[in-house]
């Protein structure tokens, strides 16, 4: 099995880290491990590098390709879980961590994974491959419940008569595959529309979102990410849509804040103090635009912690 993944923002990312020779890194999306080779590198003999991800396949990569290697420790867990993770490895704190949030490319292009609308499949897009499936979703979900994930998590302005005519739709028979999935949504856009794009971008997205909690506790598992940081360390994360980036500029900016005493107060008497410094955001240059599709909404945002 091949876990072919090209990063994003990949030499960005692991300057961004400032790794230590000694120091302890924590992947906490695995994926086919190029993040983590690459901070393997930077690392010596007393470095030690953690790799987690949700993803049975990838685990089996990661463990074939790190085999042998004492530095590196590998789980297979949701990175939401980190604080449990680094305490159960007796870690009291990681120097850099990072996260490429999203799907990934191995994901995307193994059909039977069922994220693409390009290619049919079982309706599947769990990244850990169990629990509620994308056609649990959409077979037992009321029609305002598919709606508005649709809108909230796709901004799928046309969530409404998509969620119709899947309610619809599969009155008729269980709603099992991508492409039957994907020729509803299509049925379901204005003939206009249908040239901006694949109809079925929005709503598969949403629905992935959906099914693998992607934004749900995403603010707590930052913060637990930025508090897992020992002083001095850095939090590096790949966002690739506007809703998880918002999230990610929010946490950072939490960290940021200093006194919130009122201005007229002679002197500061609430305590509180700035515990991380922002760099600037970065996204992709045009030469890799021009190479990697994906990265054209991808960002990175680094906090160190001070």
């Amino acid at each position: 099995m091949e876990f072919n993944h090209k990063s994003v923002l990949f030499d960005e990312t692991i300057e961004a880290l400032n790794i230590k020779p000694d120091g302890i890194v924590v992947d906490c999306t695995g994926g086919g491990g190029g993040h983590s080779a690459a901070a393997l590198s930077h690392l010596g003999e007393n470095g030690r590098l953690i790799v987690i991800d949700r993803d049975p396949d990838a685990i089996a990569v990661l463990t074939k390709r790190f085999e042998g290697d004492g530095r590196v420790t590998i789980v297979n867990d949701n990175f939401f879980n980190i604080k449990d993770i680094l305490a159960s490895l007796g870690i009291d704190g990681a120097d850099s961590i990072m996260a490429d949030l999203g799907v990934s490319s191995y994901q995307l292009d193994e059909a039977e994974r069922g994220f693409s609308f390009h290619r049919d499949a079982p309706l599947d897009m769990r990244m850990s491959k169990s629990g509620t499936s994308a056609a649990d979703l959409v077979n037992t979900l009321s029609e305002n419940e598919l709606r508005n994930i649709l809108y909230t998590f796709g901004e799928e302005k046309f969530a409404p008569r998509i969620a119709q005519a899947i309610v619809r739709e599969r009155a008729k028979g269980r709603i099992e595959t991508t492409l039957q999935l994907a020729e509803i949504i299509k049925g379901a856009y204005p003939a206009a529309a249908r040239r901006d794009g694949h109809p079925a971008k929005k709503s598969f997205m949403a629905l992935r979102i959906e099914v693998n909690g992607e934004l749900t506790n995403l603010d707590r598992a930052v913060h637990d990410m930025f508090h897992s940081l020992n002083g001095g360390g850095r939090l590096a994360i790949i966002t690739f849509h506007s809703l998880e980036d918002k999230i990610i500029k929010n946490a950072f900016s939490d960290f940021t804040v200093g006194c919130t005493c009122p201005p007229e107060f002679p002197v500061c008497v609430c305590g509180k103090k700035p515990q991380g410094r922002t760099h600037k955001p970065k996204t992709a240059t045009k030469q890799e635009l021009s190479e990697n599709s994906r990265s054209r909404s991808a960002k990175l945002r680094t906090i160190e912690k001070l």
